[in-house]
């Protein structure tokens, strides 16, 4: 694997929206081929990261990075799966159509898809393996597979970073199992960074972890300290040790 430089850095980031704190003065860096799972309890401002890291959202103050530039400039390099796709499911758009869409910022104005927009597609579909339904309806499509058809869109773009936020929302199981496993291939190829509130199931596939509530909590491998968990989420953390049959449960003070 090339070396792991360093792609985005966030340096002593806040952010409030109408005076109420979301995010205080975060410190990050995320290096090439990173599989970084970020954590933490609702509200804790983990998608409100990912946007400043696409430029959406514009700390009140800090500064952020991505791959040398401001996010307005870097986030051509990034690829992002928002947590909640909202399409009407009876509008007759096709998978093949969906995914192209994520080459309009590679297209001039007025111009039409190119041959290597087609290329990029087919590439893209076949990664998440949904090329025998390209000309599908996307509202027809499981939970499951439309998830994979919004992460080839975000594929098409040619990504050095994908960004995924909560990608697990509305899968069933065994589709949860083979979209991890899609990850660990990804990875081999782009950074990846993985918003989700499945703690258990995030530790067995990333690298590393961030654990975020406004604050950081920890930035470090996977084997997160219970007392930085435990502040992150301000209540006792109860782990399950799979293979016993009990679990040790501490009251909530």
């Amino acid at each position: 694997m090339p070396q792991r430089s360093e792609i985005v850095r966030l340096e002593d980031v806040w952010l409030q929206f109408d005076g109420v704190p979301v995010l205080e003065g975060i410190d990050l860096s995320i290096y090439a081929y990173d599989f970084l799972g970020v954590i933490g309890p609702n509200g804790g401002g983990k998608t409100t990261l990912l946007k400043v890291i696409l430029g959406l959202l514009e700390p009140n103050r800090g500064k952020v990075t991505v791959f040398g530039h401001a996010p307005e400039r870097g986030r051509k390099y990034v690829g992002y799966v928002p947590q909640f796709s909202l399409f009407d499911r009876e509008f007759p758009i096709s998978v093949w159509d969906v995914v192209l869409m994520g080459r309009m910022s590679h297209m001039k104005r007025f111009r039409r898809y190119t041959e290597e927009d087609t290329k990029r597609a087919v590439e893209a579909l076949k990664t998440v393996e949904m090329l025998d339904c390209q000309d599908c309806q996307i509202g027809k499509l499981s939970g499951g597979q439309q998830q994979r058809v919004f992460i080839a869109r975000a594929l098409v773009s040619e990504p050095r970073l994908l960004l995924l936020d909560e990608p697990m929302a509305s899968v069933d199981s065994p589709m949860q199992t083979e979209l991890y496993e899609l990850f660990e291939k990804l990875r081999q190829q782009m950074a990846i960074v993985l918003v989700s509130h499945d703690i258990s199931a995030v530790s067995i596939y990333v690298d590393k972890i961030a654990c975020l509530n406004r604050k950081l909590y920890y930035h470090g491998t996977k084997e997160v300290p219970m007392e930085d968990l435990e502040a992150a989420y301000r209540c006792p953390v109860d782990l399950i040790a799979h293979g016993f049959p009990h679990r040790v449960l501490r009251e909530h003070e």
